[in-house]
C-alpha cells in the first residue's frame, strides 16, 4: 500500500512540481526559496499521505502546504524588511482563503506561472547546457541524478550547472516576470531551442551505448505540448510540437532487436505511431495557419516539421517526395543559414536527382570549418560514394565517420558499413 502511495506521489510531483514552483516563485521572488518550499511540501506528502491517503486534489494540497511553510519560514527568521513583512501578511491572507481558491489558481488555463518559469529557466544569459539542466530540473521534475544519467555527465557537473544558473540569474537581477513585446519573441526562441535540444539528445544520442533515449524525447514533447497550450498564438511553438510529434512517431522503428540503429529508409513504417503522426500533421496545419494569420513566412521549426511531414505521408520509402524536401531545405537555409542544413539538403538532392548531384553538394562543404569534426559529413559522403560504386573511397569515409562519433551504437553501425564496402 505504501509503495502504491509513493508511486502516486512521484506521479503527482512530476505533473505538479513545475506549476507549484512557478506559483511560489511569483510570491516569494526567489528561485532557490521557491524550489526549497516545493521540496518541503513533497517531504510532507511523503510523511502524511501513506497514512491519510492521496488527497482529492493533490496539487492544491501541495500548494497549501508550501504556502504554510513559507509563512513559518518568514516568522521563524523574523525578517525585518518591510517588503518581507508585507509578503508574510500576503501569504498568511492567502493561506486563509478557501481550498476552492487554490483549485482555481492551480487550474488557471492561462498558465502564467508556468510560462514565467519556462522563460526564466531558458533565459538567454545562461549557457545552453545550463538552460537544459535548469529546465529539466524545474519543469521536467527530474532529479539532478536523472539529468546526469540522461546526458551521460557526472552528477556534480549537472549540480554545478544548476547552481551557476541560479547564481547568474540572481546576480543579473533577472526580473521574475514574463517578457513582453519584442523581448518575448527573443526569449521564446531560447525556450524552443532548449526543448528541441532535449528532444534531439533523446532522438539521436551524442554519446554512450544507446542510439535513442525515449525518456528525453517524452520530456521534450511534454514540455512542447505545455508551451503550445500557454502560447497558442505563436506559430513556431506549434511548428516545434509538430516536428517533435512526427519525429517521435518513429522511435520504435529506429532501433533493431539488439538496439542497433536503423536508418529512415530501412525502417518498418508499420511500426510508426500513426496517432503521433496525426497529431503532428494537425500541429503543422496550426503552425502554417497561424503564420498566415500573422502575415509571417514559416519559421525554421515549421519548415523542419514540413520536411518531417513529407516522410510521414509517404507509405513507402520510394514514395517520398525528395524534390519537395530539397526545396524545403532550400527555404530553411534561407531562413537559418547553416552548414548542417546544407548537408541535409545535399542528402535530399542526392535522393531526388542522383548521388552524383548529392556528392557535388557535399564536396562543396568539405572545407567548412564548423563541420570539421562533424561525423555525419563523412557518413553522408560515404553513402553517396557507395551508391556511385566507389567502394574504397566509401570505406575510408565510413571509417572516418566512425572515428568521429562518440556514440557506441553508431560507431559499430558505421564500421559495419565500412566493412561492407570492403567486401564489395
Amino acid at each position: 500500500m505504501t509503495s502504491d502511495v509513493h508511486r502516486a506521489i512521484d506521479a503527482v510531483w512530476r505533473m505538479e512540481s513545475a506549476r507549484l514552483i512557478g506559483g511560489l516563485l511569483r510570491m516569494v521572488r526567489d528561485l532557490d526559496l521557491a524550489e526549497e518550499l516545493a521540496q518541503d511540501a513533497l517531504v510532507a506528502a511523503l510523511e502524511q499521505w501513506p497514512g491519510t491517503g492521496v488527497p482529492e486534489n493533490p496539487g492544491a494540497w501541495l500548494m497549501a502546504t508550501a504556502k504554510r511553510r513559507a509563512i513559518d519560514r518568514l516568522r521563524r527568521i523574523k525578517l525585518m524588511e518591510r517588503k518581507h513583512e508585507a509578503l508574510g501578511r500576503e501569504l498568511e491572507a492567502q493561506q486563509e482563503t478557501a481550498m476552492e481558491a487554490f483549485d482555481a489558481e492551480l487550474d488557471d488555463p492561462i498558465g502564467d506561472d508556468l510560462l514565467r518559469l519556462m522563460f526564466i529557466a531558458c533565459h538567454p544569459r545562461l549557457s545552453p547546457e545550463a538552460r537544459t539542466a535548469l529546465t529539466l530540473r524545474l519543469l521536467g521534475g527530474l532529479t539532478t541524478g536523472e539529468i546526469a544519467r540522461a546526458f551521460l555527465v557526472p552528477e556534480p557537473t549537472v549540480a554545478q550547472r544548476i547552481v551557476r544558473a541560479k547564481r547568474t540569474l540572481a546576480e543579473a537581477r533577472v526580473p521574475f516576470e514574463g517578457p513582453r513585446g519584442a523581448e518575448l519573441r527573443d526569449r521564446l526562441d531560447s525556450v524552443l531551442e532548449v526543448i528541441y535540444l532535449i528532444f534531439n539528445e533523446g532522438y539521436s544520442a551524442t554519446a554512450g551505448e544507446d542510439w535513442v533515449r525515449p525518456g528525453l524525447c517524452e520530456e521534450a514533447l511534454r514540455l512542447g505540448r505545455i508551451l503550445a497550450g500557454l502560447a497558442p498564438q505563436e506559430p513556431e511553438v506549434h511548428g516545434l510540437v509538430a516536428l517533435l510529434e512526427i519525429q517521435a512517431s518513429r522511435l520504435r522503428a529506429r532501433v533493431g532487436p539488439e538496439g542497433e540503429p536503423i536508418l529512415l529508409l530501412d525502417q518498418d513504417r508499420g511500426r510508426w505511431d500513426q496517432l503521433l503522426i496525426r497529431r503532428g500533421l494537425e500541429a503543422l496545419e496550426r503552425a502554417l495557419a497561424q503564420a498566415v494569420k500573422l502575415g509571417e513566412p514559416p519559421g525554421p521549426f515549421t519548415l523542419q516539421a514540413a520536411i518531417a511531414g513529407c516522410h510521414a505521408r509517404a507509405r513507402t520509402a520510394a514514395d517520398t517526395d525528395w524534390a519537395r524536401i530539397a526545396a524545403l531545405y532550400g527555404e530553411l537555409a534561407h531562413v537559418t543559414p547553416s552548414p548542417v542544413v546544407e548537408l541535409n539538403r545535399a542528402v535530399a538532392l542526392g535522393m531526388a536527382f542522383g548521388p552524383a548531384v548529392g556528392l557535388e553538394a557535399v564536396e562543396a562543404l568539405a572545407a567548412e570549418p564548423s563541420l570539421k569534426g562533424y561525423h555525419l559529413l563523412p557518413s553522408v559522403r560515404g553513402d553517396l560514394l557507395a551508391k556511385l560504386g566507389r567502394a574504397e573511397e566509401a570505406k575510408a569515409a565510413f571509417e572516418q565517420a566512425a572515428a568521429l562519433t562518440r556514440n557506441a551504437r553508431e560507431r559499430g553501425f558505421l564500421l559495419e558499413r565500412a566493412a561492407a564496402c570492403g567486401d564489395a
